[in-house]
């Protein structure tokens, strides 16, 4: 009777946790849209010359597209993935463009875990139309792949918790030199045999439904030509799903040969069961990895890096406590069958209480980086309120209060002489099995809400900027209007977009060069030819812009007749408009990341103690270490300082801070007042050694050329004596364009 009313007490809770997991409704996208240009519907005076979009992660070329309409649905233009940015989505427009409404469609695929969004936005040309809306994300989570997502972070985390649970609880436990073969009793080394080849199946079951599932998404195809067109292959091969799930795959299949190895040789060469066992344990928390380099950690816009280990080192302890924790319930009964009474309970005790105390570390280290997780995703108490990632967040930690719960009341049962006032509670469990499988399968609906966790939207941060507009001037150069446009106008990589008309009608075949100056640092770029991409439209892109403040842009056009002129821009660029594609951390991330280091100093701590007893503590040879380690650290600390001052030392030789400042933008004006100046008050210079100065122009900087100006500089005589500040600079700007 006890033994019903605990099976049903069983299947109770588990139709209630699989009933909480399915009411959930995640949606199936990890990075999100950092900036748009245009802005959702945004009014536009004029078509822009491209669009641009933004995200948090790096998406697939492949699989990504953007596709522009017009309110007719008829198709204007196509974009794709820039090859010099993968997160980066554009496309370019033709010109003229009537007014009236634009629907851009995009279908996203993420990089970092594959999943393939489709999304929609609106802007208009001329003046907005009602009635034409975009459409949001799809916010339903795919089935199938919640179904893998579950069958592959189960089985794996078995896998890897039932190889160490052998390694460093069943061997310590119960092992005895008396069965050579795994040192454990046969029907113990049946049952783990049993369950590790139940869990590799499940797990290569999971994983080629995933294979599958994914080259459905990419290539919105049903499963039959997925496999008879080998889709799943170019999957597998192109993209970073591929290449983390063949790297899963490989390793399965080692730790498979691996197996295989320890029963092939288990009579022959038993003493080899145990080692093939223990490396298994390794090669499983690799693949534990793996599911780490595809979560949202992957795409943490703070840390990176950090959030990936601490996704690791989460997983891991999951791993090692409720993987073992599993593979225990499924062991007990084979392993605890012969034993009746105080023998069996003595059996028992013996696994239960190494298994508690390496339960209880892994818990520990459970909380600290889970509480280090979500202070990389929370930014606001609404975030947890009011988005899909708060509440699957909140239901899992809801499972997880269960969960504890239960290995609470096990500890306390292991200890019945410190818990004697709660003898009431831990007397029901000393049988242990039932509440273990009932602990177990807690465990299962925790790690299926886990994979709905990792497939459910990240909160967009609050600090966010999406509605700075980019950086845009207008000038004439004789009969041509040339339209600038920084994008997305931060410090960063930026694309330059020069737009030439005549009499409103697009001029291609121009020869235009760019080059992007810093007059506060005396500092230029490289002169860029810029690609004529028909319409009009002329780009370029670079890394230039490395900080706010004010910069130049130089354009240089050939015309027709192969005359050169000058367009100049002043710009005033401000961190608000760049791309926010990583965070500096803020003080809760200081804080959960002193939480994850206390955690795991105290889990390490056994194992630091233990090889502190087994130190030769003798003073001479105490001094001699701390010694060391003072001498290792004040040269570490001034060896950093030195290279740092190194590289500042560096950097100012390199580039100095000017003696003077150029005030003069140099523009087409400039240049005309320039070249009357130098041919009237510097004719020396035109007889001296001009050919080596054009020749050391792109490495002499504008305060050198002022100085020169104003007394003797090598072969270079000093110019008029009576010019004014403002002409000097003229000059320099002249003497500039003895490179073009």
């Amino acid at each position: 009777m006890k033994r019903q009313r605990s099976t049903r007490f069983i299947v109770l809770a588990l139709l209630v946790g699989l009933t909480l997991l399915l009411s959930l409704s995640p949606v199936s996208a990890h990075g999100y849209l950092l900036r748009s240009i245009p802005e959702d519907r945004a009014v536009l005076e004029r078509a822009p010359a491209r669009l641009q979009y933004w995200f948090s992660e790096g998406l697939e070329p492949r699989f990504t597209s953007l596709t522009l309409r017009d309110q007719k649905g008829d198709v204007v233009a196509t974009g794709e993935v820039s090859p010099d940015n993968t997160s980066l989505l554009a496309a370019r427009l033709p010109r003229n463009l009537p007014d009236g409404a634009y629907i851009v469609d995009m279908r996203i695929a993420f990089a970092s875990d594959g999943h393939v969004v489709a999304q929609s936005l609106v802007f208009f040309v001329g003046k907005e139309i009602n009635g034409v809306t975009g459409q949001a994300a799809l916010n339903q989570a795919n089935p199938l792949e919640v179904i893998w997502r579950t069958l592959t972070l189960s089985s794996t985390m078995l896998l890897f918790g039932l190889c160490f649970l052998y390694s460093t609880i069943l061997v310590p436990a119960w092992g005895t030199k008396t069965y050579r073969a795994g040192l454990l009793p046969p029907r113990i080394m049946s049952a783990l045999n049993r369950v590790m080849v139940v869990a590799l199946v499940v797990a290569f079951a999971g994983n080629i439904l995933a294979i599958l599932q994914q080259s459905m998404a990419f290539f919105d195809a049903d499963v039959g030509q997925v496999i008879s067109q080998n889709l799943w292959s170019v999957v597998r091969v192109g993209t970073r799903f591929g290449d983390l799930w063949s790297a899963r795959m490989l390793l399965l299949v080692l730790v498979s040969v691996l197996f295989g190895l320890s029963l092939y040789l288990r009579n022959d060469q038993p003493e080899t069961v145990r080692p093939f066992w223990t490396a298994n344990a390794w090669a499983m928390l690799i693949v534990v990895g793996t599911f780490s380099a595809g979560s949202h950690a992957a795409g943490s816009i703070v840390w990176p890096w950090v959030a990936t280990l601490n996704d690791w080192l989460h997983a891991t302890g999951v791993g090692l406590w409720v993987g073992g924790l599993a593979a225990l319930a499924l062991i007990l009964p084979a392993a605890l069958a012969p034993y009746e009474g105080d023998q069996r309970r003595q059996a028992l005790l013996a696994v239960m209480k190494r298994f508690s105390r390496l339960a209880t570390a892994c818990v520990v280290l459970v909380i600290a980086t889970g509480i280090y997780s979500a202070a990389t995703w929370i930014y606001t108490p609404s975030d947890v309120t009011s988005t899909p990632f708060g509440g699957a967040l909140v239901l899992k930690l809801l499972l997880v209060a269960g969960l504890l719960l239960v290995a609470l009341i096990h500890h306390m049962a292991l200890r019945p002489d410190r818990y004697a006032r709660w003898q009431n509670i831990t007397n029901r469990v000393q049988n242990f099995i039932p509440t273990l499988q009932l602990e177990s399968i807690l465990a299962l609906i925790v790690l299926a809400s886990v994979g709905l966790l990792s497939a459910t939207p990240v909160p967009i941060p609050y600090f966010i900027q999406k509605g700075v507009p980019p950086p845009t001037a207008t000038q004439q150069i004789g009969d041509l209007s040339l339209a600038v446009t920084i994008t997305p106008g931060g410090p960063g990589v930026n694309t330059y977009d020069t737009l030439v008309t005549h009499n409103s009608q697009p001029v291609d075949g121009l020869n235009i060069r760019l080059q992007m100056v810093n007059p506060q640092r005396d500092q230029r770029g490289t002169w860029e030819v810029t690609e004529n991409a028909e319409n009009g439209l002329y780009i370029t892109a670079g890394p230039e812009i490395d900080r706010a403040g004010e910069w130049w842009s130089l354009l240089d056009v050939t015309l027709p007749d192969g005359s050169i002129q000058r367009a100049a821009f002043d710009w005033n660029i401000t961190n608000e408009a760049s791309v926010q594609e990583s965070q500096p951390p803020r003080l809760q991330h200081f804080i959960a990341l002193a939480i994850v280091l206390i955690a795991i100093g105290w889990v390490l701590y056994p194992s630091g103690r233990w090889l502190y007893d087994r130190l030769d503590l003798r003073p001479a040879l105490v001094t001699v270490a701390i010694a060391a380690v003072i001498a290792t650290v004040v040269f570490s600390v001034i060896g950093v300082v030195l290279i740092q001052n190194s590289e500042a030392q560096y950097e100012a030789v390199l580039n100095p801070p000017p003696q003077v400042v150029n005030a003069n933008l140099p523009d087409e004006a400039s240049l005309e007042r320039g070249k009357v100046l130098y041919d009237s008050a510097c004719p020396n210079w035109k007889t001296a050694d001009q050919p080596r100065l054009i020749e050391r122009l792109p490495r002499t900087r504008d305060d050198q050329l002022f100085l020169a100006t104003g007394q003797s500089w090598q072969t270079f005589p000093a110019c008029d004596a009576s010019l004014s500040t403002t002409q000097r600079w003229d000059i320099v700007n002249f003497i500039r364009t003895f490179q073009r």
